[in-house]
């Protein structure tokens, strides 16, 4: 670029970086673009620090040009941090793009993968186009982006992409600053890019190329199920319509209830089936694409196998050009499933697929872009217009979340939960929040987490200097935390984690506030498996206030898989006169005298005071569910019939008692079986026990804030994934001058504890109450 001294005195240069979701963006040709506009010379990179502009003209014309940059950025960027610093004006005599330049320290965010955008879709469908039915077509609007990339900066020589050379056409595209496929590194078409193959359970090639998806349609019109090579993973597909086809998938994946999620042809075909607000259209249609927890449209005209026992249904929309083509012939619904063996990680490679898959699916439709880093699809709620995650990770991750930090703090890295885990690292005010992980008691599941954390730490460009574990001193992720080197290694209550979760993403301060943390499962300090705690605290410390009365669990985890056993337990120890004769007129098939003397005699009993085993207890003596054949089950079909009655009956509950710091609930128990035998509605009895809960939390919040002051609340744990009871809560609470936090960013369920870990571990480094491991 040629230079010369600036003799014009209304010259300004400045030298602008910024940092966030800034590269694999559009951002270089955004800028580009916005520099001819406002006649700027100078330059911009993309570097380990960030987008960096030299950016020189006439004073205002740079000044118009940095608020534009300010003021409407890329529709997948995310600007952090904007720094401008005047220099001397220097004679730039036009506007580059420089070639991007790699330092050691990264301060660059990667950008999550995005859906098709609907010019890509429009060329896909167009037979006049060169990309016309090309699986792969993708532009800087869209596209892989996480999934793909091995190294910052975010250059094509460092993304799976780097094995395809570019044709002249694509090359022309990506080299154009004034096209839209400018320096989109997964840029590709038919001569040049990924390939498609169709290949049996023997790995035989069923199909090349040129003819796979007129194979995939007849595959699926025969209900058989295909294995299907997505964006971050492998997708197990059948046609939705189909019951065989779906009780198929059900048996050969072990799967026997657990809802499936469907993808749909479009938002008509969604409304067609579905009830769909406006939050939740803008969220199935947003460049996140997650999938998206509908209410069922009655009479539901699919299978109820879709999803048994439950008036919602999990819904998303093709988020890749290869999702559309699958919709481009007569299928307007497919079951589109995470491809995996249950309880093992998401299938991402070819090989893996025939070896692990080679029992579910029929068909394998794979392709030859390399998928680096696994990422399951998102799943989120909308409550009350509230975005609320079941679960963080395609299309948000490694999006960071900002926390109240020091950004000279050290590197802390939360392991996160042992179910629906998900790791976290600390880097100055940010929170990055892995991927869904999944389960890891497996060496599997542990393999899938220490390469997720190699790659994540790669891409941050970190390495943790304190690294912080649950407390449960028999978890596998309390194992795996001990194996990676670290200054330390810290130790966090589940409950305080929750608790601060919650916080950190609501932007709260070391400041104390009430805590109402219920979910299933937590190694308490007393040693008993804790879910239903109310309690005060800050990051630094909690003080447990309230809490459910203990029941032993009979069988261990044998009791949370059959939820009768656990009723059986909280009828035997808050009704004792009555137990027998309730215990055997609920459940005549089972044997209660075994139960009766496992718990009389402590045998394999562990004492429980989950509020999802309360859950689990109401749902077996009303009939909804005995048997959980997935987590949490019988709560979500028990909180599911609750939002089915009238609002008129929204008032009634059962008594209950609180003596000292103990909720006993024999009185509701009592209640709710009378209510049963005397053939009160299933869904009238729910609602009045949702009421009940609401009353013990309101009615222990407020003792607290009597004696306390305080009018903070902390809502955090998997029970509040509970529709009607966040609602309800929230406004409640509310009304009686109580500030609500619940979260919107992070999962409340164990998915979202290890920003709580690495919270506390913050505040502990900060207060000078860690110590190097010895």
């Amino acid at each position: 670029m040629k230079t010369k001294q600036s003799e014009i005195s209304d010259i300004s240069h400045y030298r602008i970086v910024i940092k966030g979701t800034v590269q694999g963006v559009g951002f270089r040709p955004f800028v580009y673009r916005l520099a001819g506009i406002h006649n700027i010379a100078g330059s911009v990179l993309n570097s380990s620090h960030g987008v960096i502009i030299e950016a020189e003209g006439e004073d205002s014309k740079v000044n118009a040009f940095i608020h534009d940059i300010k003021e409407h950025p890329p529709t997948l960027s995310e600007i952090n941090d904007f720094e401008t610093t005047m220099l001397p004006p220097v004679g730039f005599t036009s506007f580059e793009i420089l070639k991007s330049r790699p330092e050691q320290a990264s301060e660059v965010l990667i950008p999550p993968d995005a859906g098709t955008c609907s010019a890509c879709a429009e060329e896909i469908l167009d037979p006049e186009n060169r990309h016309y039915q090309y699986p792969f077509t993708n532009c800087t609007n869209c596209g892989p982006r996480f999934t793909i990339i091995e190294e910052v900066p975010y250059d094509r020589p460092g993304t799976s992409m780097k094995t395809f050379d570019m044709c002249n056409d694509c090359a022309n595209e990506y080299n154009n600053p004034l096209d839209r496929r400018f320096h989109a590194q997964p840029v590709a078409c038919p001569a040049c890019g990924p390939r498609i193959q169709i290949r049996d359970r023997e790995g035989i090639l069923a199909s090349d190329n040129n003819n796979w998806l007129d194979l995939v349609w007849e595959t699926l019109r025969k209900g058989r199920i295909l294995a299907l090579k997505s964006l971050g993973g492998f997708h197990l597909v059948c046609d939705a319509r189909n019951e065989e086809a779906i009780n198929t998938l059900r048996f050969r994946k072990g799967r026997k209830a657990k809802p499936f999620a469907v993808m749909c042809k479009d938002m008509k075909t969604v409304r067609k089936y579905c009830i769909v607000h406006k939050d939740e259209s803008e969220l199935l249609t947003s460049p996140q694409a997650p999938i998206v927890i509908l209410k069922k449209k009655q009479p539901f005209s699919l299978p109820e196998s879709l999803a048994p026992g439950l008036t919602s249904l999990g819904v998303m929309l093709p988020y890749t050009p290869l999702h559309l083509l699958l919709f481009s012939g007569h299928f307007d619904i497919l079951v589109m499933t995470s491809g995996n063996c249950s309880e093992l990680p998401l299938v991402k490679d070819n090989k893996k697929a025939i070896d692990e898959l080679y029992d579910i699916a029929d068909y394998f439709l794979f392709h030859n872009r390399d998928i680096v880093n696994r990422c399951d699809d998102s799943l989120i709620q909308v409550i009350d217009g509230e975005v609320s995650f079941f679960r963080r990770s395609r299309g948000y991750t490694p999006q960071p979340i900002t926390i109240i930090r020091e950004k000279t703090s050290p590197i802390i890295l939360g392991i996160g939960g042992e179910m629906k885990n998900s790791f976290c690292i600390l880097k100055q005010n940010q929170a990055f929040m892995s991927q869904y992980i999944g389960e890891i008691d497996t060496v599997e599941g542990e393999r899938n987490l220490f390469e997720s954390l190699s790659g994540f730490q790669k891409l941050i460009g970190v390495k943790p200097e304190i690294i912080v574990c649950d407390a449960h001193p028999d978890y596998a992720s309390s194992a795996i935390a001990r194996k990676i080197t670290a200054r330390s290694h810290v130790e966090v209550q589940h409950h305080h984690a929750h608790f601060a979760s919650c916080m950190a993403e609501n932007n709260i301060n070391n400041e104390d506030a009430i805590g109402v943390i219920l979910d299933g499962t937590g190694y308490g300090t007393d040693g008993n498996i804790w879910g239903f705690e109310i309690f005060t605290g800050n990051y630094l410390f909690f003080e447990r206030v309230f809490h459910l009365a203990y029941v032993p669990l009979p069988g261990g985890e044998m009791a949370i898989r059959q939820p009768w056993r656990t009723a059986c337990s909280y009828i035997n120890t808050f009704l004792k006169s009555k137990a027998g004769s309730y215990a055997k007129m609920l459940f005549p098939d089972q044997h209660i005298d075994i139960i009766d003397q496992m718990i009389a005699k402590g045998f394999n009993s562990p004492l429980s005071c989950g509020c999802g085993r309360l859950f689990d207890a109401v749902s077996a003596i009303l009939g909804v569910c005995q048997e959980n054949t997935y987590e949490g089950q019988a709560a979500i079909e028990l909180g599911e019939i609750a939002l089915k009655v009238r609002k008129s009956t929204l008032k009634a509950s059962y008594a209950y008692t609180i003596t000292g710091d103990t909720i006993f609930p024999g009185e509701m128990l009592e209640g709710i079986i009378e209510d049963k035998l005397n053939k009160i509605h299933a869904e009238t009895i729910s609602l009045k026990f949702h009421n009940t809960l609401m009353s013990i939390i309101c009615d222990t919040v407020g003792r607290i804030s009597v004696h306390t002051g305080l009018k903070k609340v902390i809502l955090s744990g998997g029970t509040w994934h509970n529709e009607y009871l966040l609602r309800t809560a929230i406004k409640t609470l509310r009304m009686e001058g109580f500030q609500v936090c619940f979260h919107r960013h992070a999962p409340t369920n164990d998915g979202g504890i290890a920003l709580g870990q690495a919270m506390i571990a913050h505040w502990r480094w900060k207060s000078g109450k860690i110590a190097e491991d010895a």
